[in-house]
């Protein structure tokens, strides 16, 4: 991982155990004092809860996970600016463009992206997203009011966004719908359950969980029979059709990470597994003629368990990044 790519990775991470209530309220920083984003607790989540529509500035790089309005107005030329939004695993993200005035002859633009991506690498991955790429950006300067509000296809999005005069910008309201197949999904915690149903849909799915975890599948229902077994070059799950897969790596994209292990057949658990990388990745690939289910539990791993991995664990394609 290039330390670009590992620096923009550590503040995401600090975004979202931020969300746990495990840092305190982020005052706005400039980009020269390290971080970024501006953070919020789960107490100040729980607050908001119930409350008038919760409205604060944008920054130029900024992660939020709560719905509101939000306002970015540029006080100097603002060239390579982002948002990350994220919800809930069983949330959609909707977008709404209240108010922009930005000169997209002079050479702002201002888009939303379907999913995450940093420095090339994309969630979900193309293999898994709907969309082909280029369809997953919307371009206000090419569709302008015309699509005033989007919709994301997950969990996560964001906004790319270029304001070169001060005193231009846009406004913003993020709103949460539930989704009631949440196919991918970034979690915003390192510890949890979750049951990803793919109810007879030709799709692949990918659970994300941005932490060295351990893994335990309790329950996986497929349609045909029993096993588990580890991932060989040669062997695999591939011409099963319907299947599990554990996945590994530094980046992002599942479809760059390294496969770990195939659940092959159904299973009544558990199945664990101690993965010492940066992300790891529960893909459910299904062919549309089942109603698939996997059910796990995830936790991150302790600092002794990442210094004497060992076991049923998979420490070494990872060690590199710890």
């Amino acid at each position: 991982m290039s330390p670009n790519f590992k620096l923009q990775y550590h503040f995401i991470l600090i975004f979202l155990t931020a969300l746990r209530g495990e840092s305190r309220y982020v005052e706005s920083q400039e980009a020269a004092d390290y971080d970024p984003f501006q953070l919020f607790s789960a107490n100040l989540k729980r607050d908001l809860a119930g409350e008038q529509p919760y409205r604060r500035a944008l920054r130029c790089l900024d992660m939020l996970s709560l719905p509101g309005q939000f306002t970015f107005t540029a006080d100097r030329p603002q060239l390579h600016c982002a948002a990350f939004f994220i919800g809930e695993p069983e949330e959609f993200i909707i977008i709404h463009y209240d108010l922009v005035s930005i000169d997209c002859q002079g050479g702002d633009f201002l888009k939303v992206f379907d999913g995450w991506i940093l420095k090339g690498e994309k969630f979900p991955s193309s293999q898994d997203h709907p969309l082909p790429t280029m369809e997953r950006y919307i371009d206000f300067c090419e569709s302008g009011l015309s699509k005033r509000s989007i919709r994301s296809s997950q969990n996560v999005a964001m906004v790319f966004f270029r304001v070169h005069e001060p005193g231009n910008g846009f406004t913003l309201t993020i709103k949460m719908e539930p989704n009631l197949f949440p196919c991918n999904v970034i979690s915003q915690t390192p510890n949890g359950r979750f049951t990803l149903v793919v109810p007879q849909q030709h799709r692949n799915c990918s659970f994300s969980i941005v932490y060295p975890v351990a893994i335990k599948i309790s329950d996986l229902t497929l349609g045909h029979l029993h096993g588990l077994q580890l991932k060989k070059p040669s062997a695999g799950c591939g011409g099963i059709g319907d299947f599990v897969e554990l996945l590994g790596g530094t980046g992002l994209d599942p479809s760059k990470m390294m496969p770990l292990a195939d659940l092959c057949y159904p299973f009544h658990g558990p199945a664990q597994m101690k993965i010492s990388c940066d992300n790891t990745v529960v893909r459910m690939v299904s062919s549309g003629k089942h109603i698939n289910r996997v059910t796990f539990e995830y936790r991150q791993l302790e600092p002794y368990e990442l210094e004497n991995s060992g076991g049923n664990s998979i420490p070494e394609f990872c060690l590199s990044s710890l």
